[in-house]
């Protein structure tokens, strides 16, 4: 019964398209815009950077209450984790929206900042240093992705954290498909494009 409420509460707040609602409140609909995600880096490219910062870490905190809030109703170690994994699906794929949402990236920093802090830090790190190089969102996203796996099964973590770094690295990958088409096709959006 615990584990149910703990997703429950997961996916819902998870589930709060906070890049849509802010980027219809300028009149944009991202799901007609740009790449068509409901996420930041839709926002960055038809709204503005400081919109995108503000859905970015209005993504990230959501995430990262569900998993304090979480820890402190419930006891099982690998309950705040389903609340987390939880919460990325339901960033993912929102009712709200027909199940048309955002790649889940920051949602998944902020799930997993408590719960494996230094493997957060390290992933972010990456994402910062591969976007920077590449200009590629989706080639950082999916970079740092992969390091938050990696890390956090170096470090010193329950298996239960270690394998929700893992579901939500899969996920990412996924939600990213579309990405990778067009990073192979040579019309991926690179950051600081702004749409004609």
């Amino acid at each position: 019964m615990e584990e149910i409420l703990a997703v429950t509460i997961g996916y819902v707040v998870g589930s709060v398209p906070f890049a849509f609602l802010m980027a219809q409140r300028r009149g944009v609909d991202l799901r007609r815009v740009g790449s068509g995600n409901v996420g930041a880096a839709n926002v960055l490219r038809t709204s503005g950077a400081l919109i995108a910062m503000a859905a970015m870490c209005l993504d990230v905190a959501k995430g990262a209450v569900v998993v304090m809030v979480v820890q402190r109703l419930f006891s099982a170690p690998a309950t705040p984790v389903a609340a987390g994994l939880a919460a990325v699906i339901g960033h993912a794929y929102p009712v709200w929206l027909g199940f048309h949402g955002g790649k889940g990236v920051a949602t998944a920093a902020g799930a997993f900042m408590t719960l494996v802090p230094v493997a957060v830090a390290i992933a972010a790190a990456v994402f910062v240093l591969v976007t920077w190089v590449t200009r590629y969102v989706s080639v950082g996203s999916m970079s740092a992705a992969a390091t938050l796996v990696a890390a956090a099964a170096a470090s010193n973590v329950s298996p239960a954290v270690t394998v929700g770094t893992a579901v939500v690295g899969v996920i990412i990958v996924l939600r990213h498909r579309g990405n990778l088409g067009r990073l192979l096709a040579g019309t991926e959006h690179k950051v600081g494009e702004r749409l004609q």
